[in-house]
């Protein structure tokens, strides 16, 4: 009898899946992060923290606000607002103006303050 190992083959299926994954971290997360100015995930794969960092990107181009990620230990990362994070943040995107907050649904009391 012959074994044949098959390549692991990713199905439309499984690609739906994980859009939809990706759409209710966007979601649940931007929202947690609006309220609170930061939110934080468990992350055990990298795979997890490649998303997670993926979702912090999105949320920065939506809002035009910089939301900064962070490692809190081996297993959870901590997206946050400036002004709610701490030292060694890793910022996923550039910073963009604060002028497009409420013009994008960021409640303005959870944005980072202009310096002009």
């Amino acid at each position: 009898m012959r074994v044949v190992v098959r390549e692991s083959i990713a199905s439309p299926d499984d690609h739906r899946a994980t859009t939809c994954e990706r759409a209710v971290l966007f979601s649940e997360l931007g929202n947690e992060i609006a309220d609170r100015g930061w939110a934080r995930f468990p992350a055990y794969e990298p795979e997890e923290r490649r998303r997670l960092v993926d979702v912090a990107h999105r949320l920065t181009a939506r809002w035009a606000v910089q939301v900064f990620v962070e490692a809190e230990d081996e297993c959870a990362l901590r997206l946050f607002l400036a002004g709610h994070g701490g030292g060694g943040a890793v910022s996923p995107a550039p910073q963009a103006s604060s002028s497009a907050v409420s013009r994008n649904g960021l409640p303005r009391s959870s944005a980072p303050k202009s310096s002009t």
